[in-house]
């Protein structure tokens, strides 16, 4: 168990790197905007789980790959840009259907939001490969959590993780009800807003390309 002390000192500093905008925030950001809250929240949600996937896979020792083999850093960075820049352009040309790229049709069944199934699953699962996508956050777990627990205490990683993960969707969830707030307000410019959603992913992904293989910041994006 994480004692109460580390919970205390662990809560504000983890919200403080959640609270920095990046990738993430301005993913379920966009799906707030272009596809209601349903769908930002699924978003927000996918997020969260490849917290979860970093959280593992710190526990499991995985992480440290990240560091000492240049390569598989290398492999992940650029899969993750690559995805940054494909959700950008699709942003910016009205081309993000919410799913994975196949197109929505009239055959797509609709759930009480009016939102598809594409669109549903999407929001989570680009949410999710959005996250799991960022090397920098393996290793900044990395780096991270063993600052609160030893890092040979995985319960207590875990529990960080957790934490980290359950704060996150609170977060990304505000987020996602308030970019479709915003987008109820300003009827007409919603493609607008997701316009300028697709530049700054574009420019995250564009930046995450000129990075040093190992160098960047140490603090996650969110």
């Amino acid at each position: 168990m994480v004692a109460v002390e580390t919970l205390v000192a662990f809560v504000p500093a983890a919200l403080a790197l959640i609270l920095a905008p990046g990738p993430d925030t301005v993913y379920v950001l966009s799906r707030g905007v272009g596809d209601g809250r349903a769908t930002g929240f699924r978003a927000a949600c996918g997020v969260a789980t490849g917290v979860l996937v970093h959280t593992a896979v710190v526990v499991l020792g995985l992480a440290a790959l990240l560091r000492t083999v240049p390569t598989a850093y290398l492999v992940v960075k650029y899969l993750g840009a690559a995805y940054l820049l494909v959700l950008g352009v699709r942003a910016l040309t009205g081309g993000d259907d919410g799913g994975f790229g196949a197109a929505t049709d009239a055959t797509d069944s609709t759930d009480t939001s009016g939102a598809t199934d594409s669109t549903a699953t999407g929001g989570y699962g680009r949410g999710l490969l959005v996250n799991v996508l960022n090397p920098k956050v393996a290793l900044f777990f990395l780096a991270f959590l063993p600052q609160f627990v030893p890092s040979g205490d995985p319960v207590g990683l875990a529990a960080l993780g957790g934490t980290y993960a359950l704060l996150t969707v609170v977060y990304l969830g505000v987020v996602a009800v308030g970019a479709d707030s915003v987008a109820d307000r300003l009827v007409g410019h919603e493609r607008a807003l997701e316009r300028a959603s697709g530049v700054v992913l574009v420019a995250f992904g564009l930046l995450t390309l000129s990075e040093d293989a190992l160098g960047g910041s140490s603090t996650p994006p969110n």
